[in-house]
């Protein structure tokens, strides 16, 4: 059952390990949390995101982190228009579905945060994952845009870039790869789910006058102009 004199956080994307973080960083401080996977909620769908906010979100929503996430990795030759669709269906039509679901509510009661997890590749467009860095770089812009328009009834957006994690969602990639990345961090170091969770906690309790702002957690240096 739910507990009204919590606020309450959506977590889309929840069986990986950042969203349990988040999810676990919130709880601790006092948040009610729904970080529902892809069974649950399939942020790719209408249906499924009508629905679950229909039978869900039953009061005020605090807090939508659109985290869910895919990847397709290819040399562009070689993608697919499936594996473009399906990543772009689910980066950026997902976090699409869900915000504009959520933005409604939190529009209505003049309050609310909506936070997009994007990624360097939106900065970088590394090679072989043309249809993840373009989901991740249109993240950025919705992002600003949903600053703009809910600016004015007190709505922040923010997009967070967490970094190379060393979750299940990199695991695949191999070890020369990982190097390489590595070797571009000045700290010579990865960061975690937990101190993305941090952050993320941080910045929605103690920043309440940061909107449309994007933030990159690592130590990969890049000139935004």
């Amino acid at each position: 059952m739910s507990d009204c004199t919590k606020p309450l956080a959506l977590i889309t994307g929840g069986e990986g390990e950042l969203a349990k973080s988040i999810s676990a960083q919130l709880i601790s401080s006092g948040y009610e949390v729904l970080s529902p996977g892809r069974s649950e909620l399939d942020v790719s769908d209408k249906d499924s995101v009508n629905n679950y906010f229909f039978e869900n979100i039953t009061r005020d929503l605090d807090l939508l982190i659109n985290n869910a996430a895919i990847k397709k990795d290819s040399l562009f030759l070689n993608l697919s228009e499936q594996e473009w669709d399906e990543v772009i269906r689910v980066n950026l039509r997902g976090a699409f579905l869900c915000s504009k679901s959520a933005l409604k509510l939190l529009c209505k009661n003049r309050n609310g945060h909506i936070i997009n997890i994007g990624s360097f590749s939106a900065l970088s467009g590394p090679a072989g994952q043309t249809n993840y860095a373009a989901s991740k770089a249109a993240l950025i812009s919705l992002t600003q845009s949903l600053a703009q328009e809910g600016g004015k009834r007190n709505v922040r957006s923010n997009c967070i870039l967490p970094g190379w994690l060393e979750t299940q969602f990199t695991a695949d990639v191999p070890e020369n790869v990982k190097d390489q990345v590595l070797s571009h961090h000045t700290l010579n170091t990865f960061n975690t789910p937990e101190s993305v969770a941090a952050f993320i906690l941080f910045i929605h309790t103690q920043m309440p006058s940061v909107s449309g702002q994007i933030f990159q957690l690592d130590s990969r240096i890049h000139r935004w102009a």
